[in-house]
């Protein structure tokens, strides 16, 4: 008889990813199923009401309950090594529930300043306005993060790396922080997926995905996931049932077979943007290469501890501000230009104008983003492609 694969902890990481939390139906597929459904029927109204009332398990709506998205839930717990995961909409969607999950009026978050501009936006101007306040600091600044941290303090965000300047900070340090103070640590770890970084290991207390990245890695879909404790995840997962961002099916079972590949395909994003950093770093064009995995980086040795890989976004300041970053991005003839990242296919940006386009003027400086700044998401394509596309206009600058 076959193993149950909805719970087999003792596979390596990359037979998680491809067989866990898939549970056969009757009709013995061998590939995960999709159930575009809405609802479910019922044998009897005794079954039915047995249902609704958790006296039974088993499927009652689709925007709580569906067979796909609890498949990708499985085996996205499964590769983090938490014990429960809750998809969503979108990874804001993941966000905003974790905060209505754990959040009241009066508490305060502490994050980094090196956060994605929605993250931002929902903090101060949505959150802001139900009483909960966030205080922001260095990402990399430990002390930042003690000084910050105060009887108010709930819940540490952080994204590491950070979003586009690779700012690592050290997850375990940071952990013991907020649990000094009873509160939860919360890692963005969409960069880096749990084949390059596990924070529950850690010490982190949730993982938060937007799945639409790297989780799918081509572009196809948008959802969002949280990964922790089940007592945490059980409070996310109410939010998701009663307010209703959700993710569908169809998304679902596209991250779902998204995974199966992530390690081979992270391992692979790693390569080409380790040898295209290096290349930009020698450039005369550019001022400056902002990536982890690069020995001139100021937190490259953290990086190499605590993570596994130093994933696939780099950040590159190039001379002559907004007019010669702009002027590199006209110039390419490949490389999409697009806010979006995760993709086989490579990325660019002008994150001040784009991504972090409605954060302030002090908001973007205190961040680090010039309008110099360029974030390419190096994608699969031959290496040879990717370089002579960004030469193209990098050379024009010389």
């Amino acid at each position: 008889m076959q193993q149950d694969q909805t719970s087999a902890p003792e596979w390596e990481f990359e037979t998680l990813a491809i067989r866990a939390g898939h549970r056969r139906t009757h009709e013995q597929e061998h590939s995960e199923p999709i159930f575009p459904t809405s609802s479910f029927v019922y044998g009897s109204a005794a079954e039915a009401a047995a249902k609704f009332g958790g006296e039974e398990p088993g499927n009652i709506y689709s925007r709580f309950t569906n067979p796909t998205v609890r498949t990708f839930e499985q085996r996205l717990a499964a590769m983090e090594g938490g014990e429960r995961c809750v998809a969503t909409s979108s990874g804001m969607a993941a966000i905003m529930a974790t905060a209505l999950a754990l959040l009241s009026a009066g508490d305060e978050i502490v994050a980094s300043r090196s956060l994605f501009g929605s993250t931002v936006s929902l903090f101060d101007k949505y959150l802001g306005k139900f009483g909960i306040t966030t205080r922001y600091v260095e990402l990399s600044n430990l002390e930042e993060w003690e000084a910050a941290v105060g009887p108010s303090t709930r819940l540490l965000f952080a994204e590491t790396p950070s979003n586009p300047l690779s700012e690592v900070v050290d997850i375990a340090a940071l952990a013991e922080i907020a649990h000094r103070q009873g509160a939860w640590l919360a890692i963005d770890n969409c960069f880096l997926t749990p084949a390059l970084q596990r924070p529950l290991a850690l010490g982190a207390d949730l993982v938060i995905h937007s799945a639409t990245k790297y989780l799918d890695g081509q572009g196809r879909a948008v959802g969002g996931a949280v990964v922790g404790r089940d007592k945490e995840l059980e409070e996310v997962f109410g939010v998701v049932r009663t307010c209703g961002p959700c993710l569908s099916p169809f998304n679902a079972w596209v991250f779902t077979k998204g995974l199966e590949t992530l390690n081979l395909r992270m391992r692979a994003h790693c390569e080409n943007a380790g040898r295209l950093a290096e290349w930009l770093e020698g450039h005369p064009a550019v001022a400056r290469v902002h990536y982890s995995g690069l020995a001139s980086h100021s937190q490259h040795e953290l990086a190499g501890r605590q993570q596994r890989g130093y994933g696939a976004v780099v950040g590159v300041e190039v001379k002559g501000g907004r007019e010669a970053a702009w002027s590199v991005i006209d110039a390419t003839r490949m490389v999409s230009i697009t806010g979006n990242l995760g993709d086989v296919k490579t990325t660019i940006t002008h994150p001040a104008t784009t991504t972090h386009g409605r954060l302030s003027d002090d908001q973007k400086a205190a961040a680090g983003i010039s309008e110099g700044l360029i974030r390419l998401a190096v994608g699969l394509e031959a290496l040879e492609d990717i370089r002579d596309d960004l030469a193209r206009g990098l050379d024009a600058l010389v």
